[in-house]
């Protein structure tokens, strides 16, 4: 026979952790991954560096026919090519592109003294 559990009463204000974003009030969101933008300096992302800002939402598209990456996804600001998710780092959300999921990102951090590579960081959504 089983013991029973004692329930544990939460604290008043405390705030469960139900592993969804926070950014949704109805918990919606789920973060998918967390990456470096790539392609930086082959795109539009130096031009439009002074006007990115943290939490910035960004678009991707899915490049099923792209010549260097089967699996490729752009990420776009307001509608211009920042770069692409990493080759490597990209399956999951080309895949779930390719099913017409809804998956959105937002830049968590700009760092201008980092390689190119890394001065974007992103955060992936799926809605």
């Amino acid at each position: 026979m089983q013991r029973a559990r004692p329930h544990r009463q939460q604290q008043p204000g405390a705030v469960r952790n139900t592993g969804l974003h926070p950014d949704d009030p109805l918990g919606r969101q789920i973060t998918l991954q967390h990456t470096a933008l790539a392609g930086y300096r082959h795109h539009e992302a130096p031009a439009l560096w002074p006007a990115l800002t943290r939490r910035a939402r960004l678009t991707l598209h899915r490049e099923a026919d792209n010549r260097h990456d089967a699996n490729a996804v752009a990420l776009l600001w307001r509608g211009r090519k920042l770069g692409y998710l990493p080759r490597g780092e990209n399956l999951v959300a080309a895949r779930l592109l390719d099913r017409q999921r809804n998956l959105s990102a937002r830049i968590e951090h700009l760092d201008p003294g980092a390689e190119r590579n890394r001065r974007i960081h992103i955060r992936v959504l799926l809605h």
